[in-house]
């Protein structure tokens, strides 16, 4: 038996979001690249490319999602649900060629004598970080939607870090006229943008190889998939998800005499348990009357 769970799309409001949260990157992208070469200063620029990489984001991921609200067809039965998995990790493997290339500069810089403008880096740093602080307001309601909104948010949020970090070396600076500091908060920045995208490549590359979702445990499906009336025993579980917001499974059961002669209310309340304790609702169940594998929950995997 097979229940399946439609994924409704974001609202237009949600879509409404991320439009302006893009056009409101664009614009501290391109003041925050220009202020880093009137100023001189890496950092601002690293911060630059942090927000090039979130109008990336935005914008990959919007494609993502609006392709994987494609209905299923007779060729992808699943539909195009795994697009948004992998639209964010292209976005994961951008925010890694964004923080290589800020290293590769802070290295190129650490012989050099540079000379920096304090009061644009300052200025157009804080301009920065009031962007990005409107950008993480605008989009906050929208962060658990999806891997891909999820991303976004995490760029904006470590944006909003490397913001800080541009305005804390301005400071820095003034006081101490030293211009590594510009090198340094450079080299953090990159760090924070090389952490954000290896989160985003282990969570996508889990759901591609079919990992549990995070938040359920396997012996704890099992066990309560024995504990229902009925259920003799559970074999050949797999539990899955094809993209960050539906989890499929499929499970072999054997009933006893009892469950043999109501296998239709054996289905129901077994699909009646995975949707309200851990939000299952595509499952595929096959009854059985006696064993057609070996022991164990994984037994003819």
């Amino acid at each position: 038996m097979h229940t399946h769970e439609h994924a409704s799309p974001d609202s237009e409001t949600g879509w409404k979001r991320m439009g302006w949260t893009v056009l409101l990157n664009i614009v501290i992208t391109v003041a925050e690249y220009a202020g880093g070469i009137m100023s001189g200063s890496l950092a601002l620029i690293s911060d630059a490319g942090h927000n090039l990489s979130d109008v990336l984001s935005l914008i990959v991921g919007y494609i993502g999602e609006r392709v994987s609200e494609k209905n299923a067809t007779k060729k992808h039965s699943f539909g195009f649900k795994r697009t948004e998995i992998f639209t964010a990790l292209i976005n994961a493997l951008a925010l890694l060629a964004i923080a290589a290339y800020i290293m590769f500069e802070a290295v190129e810089r650490m012989g050099e004598r540079n000379t920096i403008s304090l009061p644009v880096m300052l200025g157009v740093g804080s301009i920065g970080l009031l962007g990005n602080l409107a950008s993480i307001l605008i989009l906050n309601r929208e962060k658990e939607s999806s891997v891909n909104m999820k991303a976004a948010y995490l760029h904006l949020f470590y944006d909003t870090l490397s913001s800080v970090f541009v305005i804390l070396a301005a400071i820095i600076i003034y006081f101490t006229g030293n211009a590594v500091v510009d090198i340094v908060a450079s080299g953090i920045i990159s760090l924070m943008i090389l952490y954000s995208g290896m989160e985003v490549i282990k969570k996508t590359i889990h759901i591609l190889m079919q990992g549990i979702p995070e938040g359920i445990d396997f012996d704890d499906v099992y066990t309560s998939l024995k504990s229902i009336h009925g259920v003799e025993s559970v074999h050949r579980l797999h539990i899955w998800a094809v993209n960050s917001r539906e989890t499929f499974l499929s499970v072999h059961v054997c009933v006893d005499d009892e469950g043999s002669k109501n296998t239709d209310k054996v289905i129901k309340e077994i699909n009646d348990m995975l949707a309200e304790k851990y939000f299952i609702n595509h499952t595929t169940i096959q009854v059985e009357k006696s064993r057609l594998c070996d022991d164990g929950a994984l037994c003819g995997k």
